[in-house]
């Protein structure tokens, strides 16, 4: 299922001017883009991929594997934006004051999986675990469908000079674990766990990387719990070596997995990146937990 992707669209340019084990964190100019739906297309039973496209994603930019975007929603019973409550979603911009009471956007968090310059199109894929606002939407979206987007506000360049590379989390985290591998060179190492619902759920995942992957299958279990991770990780082959590890997945799971690797397995912190892409019981929550 795991083949090596020697294209030239493996390699980050981005990733060129670092040096060393030290990561680059780069500010991206704030701006809100209108788009439409060009295309809907369904990955696996758990995933599903919609295409953007539109004029304004001329100069967008995202060279960090883990970026986010802003996806600002139509309201459902009026079909607007209702962006006229401030922030990154305002018409005057970011920071601009909150229009009295207006109703508040509906926004979530998520990884730019490809962008095609050329095209102008941009993928976001979409895990369909939740059946929230952004998966109705997703789901019922067909071609020409308007969408507002909003970022990436930053980038977290990592460079690739480490022994190997753990990348553990679930659904959430396959557009940028996927984005990440694409950008690993020949000669590197990488060891994926991912946690999805069942064998239907696998993707294939490609990289130049000498890779390892173990899926996860959650089965009847809930998603967002971190057992099925931490016993894949417990019996885990160890590589040797210094290792950059990153973390993704529910916040409740992630903590306990950044725990783990601290306190089990010899993780350096200054090498270990974690964070909640979505909580339990919680909407549109994006949480780093590394400092915890």
């Amino acid at each position: 299922m795991n083949t090596p992707n020697t294209s030239a669209t493996a390699f980050n340019p981005a990733l060129a001017e670092l040096s060393g084990r030290t990561a680059q964190r780069v500010r991206h100019e704030l701006l809100r883009r209108n788009v439409s739906v060009v295309r809907s297309t369904r990955l696996t039973p758990g995933m599903l991929r919609i295409t953007l496209g539109g004029a304004e994603l001329q100069g967008f930019y995202s060279p960090g594997f883990d970026d986010h975007v802003k996806l600002f929603f139509p309201d459902p019973a009026t079909g607007e934006f209702n962006l006229s409550a401030g922030g990154l979603g305002s018409p005057g911009g970011p920071g601009a004051e909150p229009a009295a009471d207006a109703p508040r956007p509906i926004m979530r968090d998520y990884t730019p999986r490809h962008f095609d310059a050329q095209a102008l199109t941009l993928d976001i894929d979409f895990a369909l675990h939740e059946a929230g606002p952004a998966t109705q939407w997703a789901l019922q979206a067909k071609v020409g469908d308007p969408l507002v987007i909003g970022g990436p506000r930053g980038s977290f360049l990592l460079p690739t000079d480490f022994d190997w590379h753990l990348l553990v989390g679930d659904d959430t985290a396959l557009p940028a674990i996927a984005r990440r591998l694409a950008e690993l060179p020949a000669g590197s190492r990488a060891v994926v766990v991912a946690e999805v619902d069942n064998a239907e759920c696998v993707q294939t995942l490609q990289s130049a990387a000498a890779l390892q992957v173990q899926w996860v299958f959650r089965g009847a279990s809930a998603a967002g719990e971190s057992a099925g991770l931490l016993a894949a990780l417990q019996a885990l082959a160890w590589p040797a070596g210094d290792f950059h590890a990153w973390v993704a997945c529910e916040t409740g799971a992630a903590k306990a997995v950044r725990s783990y690797l601290l306190a089990e397995r010899g993780a350096q912190p200054k090498w270990l990146k974690a964070a909640g892409y979505w909580r339990r019981g919680s909407i549109a929550v994006h949480e780093n937990i590394d400092s915890e």
